[in-house]
């Protein structure tokens, strides 16, 4: 049930009735008419831009187009008034019978009330995270973690099939550097003194892992050249940082369907394969690029290298892709593993990188537009730095890892449930501020309490209205008499039920789960706003002494928690049943 969606076909049934009365001319397209709350909850329940969008291409008055279509609606019986408003926008409001039939709806859906067809099934892969695998994940690999885990969450509720993956890059110089870090541990497990140079990873994260190594080699590396154990040490301690970055993925309630790695493009001809299909659509030459844009460095020099011309597909210069050398660029494994994923047939993919990745994003949407024919869409989601405060000051770092905090020190200290939904309470590009001592504080000041309170709140009723033997269970509740529910602040917390599934769609269209923990925080205070104006109207207290009206506004409470459930479920937090 989408009650936003029904308006808008009852708006646009009746705007085709007046094109066909000769009151709009014939073709005019409906695609830019919407229904939405108003700004200003007094001055109605829905409002229409129809005749706002509709009068320029009709060659009429807005409000001309409004006052005849506000005639045609209020026929209806949903519709109890339609008012015209400034230069032409209709707010409309509604029966009440409409806000009850959604308590209904709610509770005879459970959580899967608010689900969409928009995705229509179609393949959407979401890449995130893909840290190096040099040592445990951080927390900006957090919030990115968590971003992505909510929005393929978002996308799968909103119907479509999604693949959620991580891209390891063991290809590059990093790995090798781990491999000698690890090889150093290895040789302080056999009793040696060791330090380590600077470029390597001197964290105790590692400490575990060289004696692993020892374990399984006893001392047949000691001493050796790089030549006798850097490619058997370099696998056994990538593989080692993925145990201990799935681990730590795991704390965070973070599952991957495909872990790809990026080690597997080079000697199987999939960089090349991808290279050749570009260079089959007239998109690869030989060439000079202009010096970089500003200061020059004192040792650029124009050379001849392999471009991609990537400013045929949006980018602002061609990119290379083989240097002078006959080596490849880092951009070309990245063109070969996007290549890979628009092969595998997906409908549409998903990057989320640091916002150290900005300057990627042109040239990666320039090489999947490409690749694709411009048949599959790449949207890049950059995830802007968290900044950490504890007791009013800056979190320092974490002496595990060596350089930074890591995930764990943070899941450790908060949980993942607070974790993951303050990560989700900014918009991903910007800056988000993260104060373990506000995130844990009981308060309306922190969402993450504020929502989970409201949900323990409606649980609490439930268990208070089953202990004097009132019949609450889902079932009953959704057959009760919800006409009982009359009173505007009963019908207004109902209205706020009723824009979760549009929630969905719009959260899903953008690619934006934060507009969830947003809509939850709005639904609690409305829940908490009825529950307290109950301390004055004794008529709006959820438990009655009369039955039928205990289980009308409990059906109502119930709703509230259900959705506030589905929301949490999205974002990956278990909802609360109670609060100590």
């Amino acid at each position: 049930m989408n009650l936003f969606a029904d308006i808008r076909t009852l708006v646009t049934s009746n705007l085709d009735a007046m094109v066909d009365a000769g009151q709009l001319p014939a073709g005019l397209a409906f695609d830019n008419v919407t229904v939405e709350p108003p700004r200003d909850a007094t001055h109605g329940d829905m409002a229409t831009n129809a005749a706002m969008v509709l009068a320029k291409p009709a060659g009429l008055k807005p409000r001309d187009i409004a006052d005849a279509l506000a005639t045609r609606l209020t026929d209806d019986p949903r519709v109890t008034s339609a008012e015209v408003a400034g230069p032409g926008f209709l707010n409309l409001r509604l029966s009440p019978s409409l806000w009850q039939g959604v308590v209904a709806a709610v509770l005879a859906a459970g959580t899967d009330f608010g689900r969409s067809g928009l995705g229509q099934g179609k393949k959407v892969n979401v890449e995130y995270v893909s840290a190096n695998p040099t040592g445990p994940l951080h927390v900006g690999h957090t919030r990115g973690a968590v971003f992505g885990d909510a929005l393929a969450s978002l996308l799968d509720f909103a119907g479509f099939e999604v693949t959620r993956e991580y891209y390891i890059n063991d290809g590059g110089g990093q790995v090798d550097v781990l491999a000698r870090s690890v090889y150093l541990r290895y040789l302080e497990a056999h009793g040696q003194e060791v330090t380590f140079p600077e470029g390597t990873y001197p964290g105790d994260y590692l400490v575990a892992v060289g004696e692993a190594l020892k374990t399984k080699v006893g001392d047949a590396f000691v001493d050796k050249g790089e030549q006798f154990w850097l490619q058997e040490v370099r696998e056994f301690s990538t593989e080692a940082m993925m145990d201990l970055i799935r681990a730590d993925l795991g704390a965070l309630g973070v599952k991957m369907d495909r872990f790809f790695s990026e080690k597997s493009l080079y000697g199987t001809g999939l960089i090349e394969a991808s290279i050749e299909d570009l260079k089959s659509k007239g998109l690869i030459y030989e060439g000079t690029l202009e010096p970089p844009k500003g200061k020059v460095p004192e040792d650029w020099e124009p050379r001849v290298q392999t471009l991609f011309k990537s400013t045929e597909h949006g980018d602002d210069v061609d990119r290379p892709v083989m240097k002078s050398d006959g080596s490849w660029t880092y951009f070309a494994p990245d063109i070969a593993y996007h290549f890979d994923k628009v092969q595998r047939g997906y409908d549409a993919l998903i990057d989320v990188f640091g916002a150290d990745h900005g300057g990627y994003v042109k040239r990666m949407k320039a090489a999947v537009s490409a690749l694709s024919g411009g048949s599959v869409p790449l949207d890049i989601k950059l995830c802007q730095l968290v900044k950490l405060f504890k007791n009013g000051e800056p979190f320092k770092m974490s002496k595990r890892a060596g350089t930074f905090v890591t995930l764990r020190d943070v899941v450790d200290q908060v949980g993942a449930d607070a974790t993951r939904f303050h990560m989700l309470t900014r918009k991903n590009d910007a800056m988000l501020d993260f104060d373990f001592d506000k995130v844990l504080e009981q308060s309306r000041e922190n969402p993450v309490f504020y929502v989970q309170y409201a949900h323990a709140r409606v649980a609490s009723v439930v268990r208070k209205a089953t202990e004097a033997g009132v019949a609450v269970d889902d079932a009953t509740l959704a057959g009760a008499d919800l006409t009982k529910l009359d009173h505007q602040a009963e019908l207004a917390l109902a209205g706020k039920l009723a824009e979760w599934p549009r929630l969905v769609e719009t959260a899903a269209r953008s690619n934006e789960p934060h507009r969830v923990a947003f809509y939850l925080g709005e639904l609690a205070a409305a829940l908490h706003g009825l529950w307290n104006r109950g301390n004055d109207v004794p008529e709006l207290r959820f438990v009655q002494d009369d039955a039928a009206a205990t289980q009308s506004k409990i059906a109502l409470a119930r709703a509230c928690g259900v959705v506030i459930a589905a929301g949490l479920g999205i974002l990956g937090v278990e909802p609360a049943e109670e609060l100590r």
